[in-house]
């Protein structure tokens, strides 16, 4: 007996499963009181041994989708944000979106929770085994700007482009140049109707001329970016700065609820660069 014992050990050493491992002998002890049935020891020692790695697996793929710290929607306050629909939200988890190809937005004045909200779902997409990449605008585009210095441009594209679902931040928070709004409509394109993103911004459709300093290029990018879209309009006051809201004006704390014009008719023609042109 004691050598089946030890070539069961061995056969786990060698498949390189501890945390089975470790448990075996616990195991041993309850087949041996008439505790488990041996279908039951070996569903308990695979179902240990599972846990450990899908643990492991998303804590490496949390950190590689720069989804840290963790948000979730357990934790998001709901009663703060009256103006919105937690069913929606809910179903947004089932991440639909995803297999759909669709993009989500978030809108809303800063500290309404748009990026703990995105951040949540990127957690339940990493959770349910899909590949997922987060950052704000501002580092995405100095990633492409830098790539593209180098030579690397396309290559950084098809990077960005293989995520399941990528999160684009704080969009409006900082200008962009037109050459990097032009930077941005390429990765756009390269997941037009192929992978799912959620944007967060505190800024309307409307203001997105300004916000890419570009009128056209803005149009070419909400031409695809509503096209399969889900906007969630969040009005509210900051959870931030909820216990200094006596410190706030007035005309602050209003929070004039972003505006969202109909989405843009198509055109034939998306915008040219004269450096990093977008393809069509």
């Amino acid at each position: 007996m004691s050598e089946l014992i030890d070539r069961i050990r061995g056969a786990l050493v060698g498949l390189r499963m501890p945390r089975a491992l470790e448990a075996l002998d616990h195991t041993l002890q309850q087949l041996e009181k008439g505790e488990i049935t041996a279908i039951e020891a070996i569903d308990g020692l695979l179902s240990e041994e599972f846990a450990t790695r899908e643990s492991r697996r998303i804590d490496v793929a949390l950190r590689t989708a720069r989804l840290m710290p963790v948000k979730t929607l357990e934790s998001f306050e709901f009663s703060f944000q009256p103006s919105l629909d937690r069913d929606r939200i809910a179903a947004l988890a089932q991440l639909d979106f995803i297999r759909g190809a669709e993009v989500v937005h978030f809108l809303g004045p800063p500290g309404t929770g748009k990026s703990h909200l995105a951040t949540a779902l990127g957690v339940a997409a990493v959770k349910a085994g899909r590949s997922v990449y987060r950052a704000t605008l501002a580092e995405l585009i100095e990633g492409l700007a830098q790539a593209e210095r180098e030579g690397r441009l396309p290559e950084k594209i098809r990077f960005h482009a293989r995520a399941s679902l990528l999160i684009v931040d704080e969009i409006g928070y900082l200008p962009i140049t037109r050459g990097g709004a032009n930077l941005f409509f390429q990765l756009v394109n390269a997941r037009y109707e192929k992978s799912a993103m959620i944007l967060t911004s505190n800024r309307g459709f409307a203001e997105w001329g300004e916000v890419f300093g570009d009128p056209v290029v803005a149009t070419a990018l909400l031409d695809r970016l509503l096209h399969h879209a889900v906007v969630i309009q969040i009005e509210g006051a900051s959870y931030r700065l909820r216990a200094h809201a006596d410190l706030i004006p007035e005309h602050v704390r209003a929070n004039a609820p972003i505006s969202s014009p109909p989405p843009p008719k198509r055109r034939g023609r998306p915008p040219k660069a004269n450096n990093g042109a977008a393809n069509h």
